[in-house]
């Protein structure tokens, strides 16, 4: 295979990047003229795909194939929130998220903005603006404070309402070692709901860890709804069984909200309902990930 296909390359990247302010950019909410998807391409190694063209795809609206009317290969900028799970069970491998977290900050691109935030048996958003000064974000992740229980439901929730006023493409990164065992107000379903409504795109990292409780070691599983909320909303879901997986993980995540194509479609029916959405490749041997439904209303309903 091309290697052009595999990487975008450096250069590329600024210029795109520079050029952001001067392309058309898609309409990003249902019900108005596009329904847009973003999709990240893979090869049967897990590598990027980077060169495809709007011919190379398919997308189906309830089953039934739709013509594309936008296709974008270029890097579209992303406003983030890194939300990390600081709770007990976190505390031996706390300065390793850290890390992690901070490698995902330091690959941003300029025209990109993020804020960080930790859940325990509390909810903590770092700074009090989205911004795209790493130093500030840098500085904020290593001031995230620690707590018992883990409401991980309510702190997607959280992140969704923190990007709900902004334009654009909205990113949740939520990472967390185990159930969610303290949300009081969301549960998976309410936040599938609110991410769909919302479009916005969650990524999920869980880690299984081993912790002291007082009285023994104690392993900790994911939250199994991490999958499935990733793959409703198009993101990604890393399960990992080793800290040390963390920073390649985080990277990983970067490298591909920077690699994705941006395809758009004028839905024929909007009938309220939740519709299901279908991305598929013709070339062989090509995965498409990408969020599976929206919510067919008109503007303004």
């Amino acid at each position: 295979m091309d290697a052009r296909r595999l990487f975008v390359p450096a250069a590329a990247v600024l210029i795109a990047g520079a050029a952001l302010g001067a392309q058309q950019q898609p309409t990003f909410r249902s019900g108005t003229q596009v329904v847009s998807l973003f999709v990240t391409v893979q090869d049967a190694q897990k590598r990027l795909v980077a060169d495809l063209t709007q011919g190379d795809f398919e997308v189906f609206d309830n089953d039934k194939p739709q013509p594309i009317s936008y296709f974008d290969s270029s890097i579209h900028p992303i406003t983030v929130v890194a939300m990390l799970d600081t709770s007990g069970s976190m505390t031996l491998t706390i300065d390793l998220l850290k890390q992690a977290a901070e490698q995902f900050i330091l690959r941003l691109l300029p025209e990109d903005r993020a804020r960080v935030g930790a859940f325990n048996d509390k909810i903590q958003f770092g700074g009090s603006r989205f911004t795209n000064n790493r130093d500030d974000l840098v500085s904020d992740i290593k001031d995230l404070d620690y707590g018992n229980g883990t409401r991980l439901w309510d702190a997607v929730g959280a992140s969704l309402d923190e990007l709900k006023p902004i334009d654009g493409r909205r990113v949740v990164l939520v990472f967390t070692d185990g159930d969610d065992t303290d949300s009081r107000r969301l549960n998976l379903g309410n936040v599938i709901d609110q991410a769909r409504q919302q479009e916005a795109m969650i990524y999920a990292i869980g880690l299984e860890s081993r912790y002291f409780n007082g009285a023994q070691m104690v392993r900790t599983k994911p939250d199994r709804g991490l999958r499935k909320l990733s793959d409703e909303t198009g993101g990604g879901y890393f399960e990992l069984s080793k800290a040390t997986d963390l920073a390649p993980a985080f990277t990983q995540i970067a490298q591909e909200l920077h690699s994705q194509y941006v395809i758009g479609f004028a839905p024929t029916q909007l009938d309220g309902k939740v519709h299901k959405l279908t991305v598929k490749l013709k070339q062989p041997g090509l995965t498409a990930r990408a969020r599976r439904s929206y919510l067919a209303a008109a503007s303004g309903t």
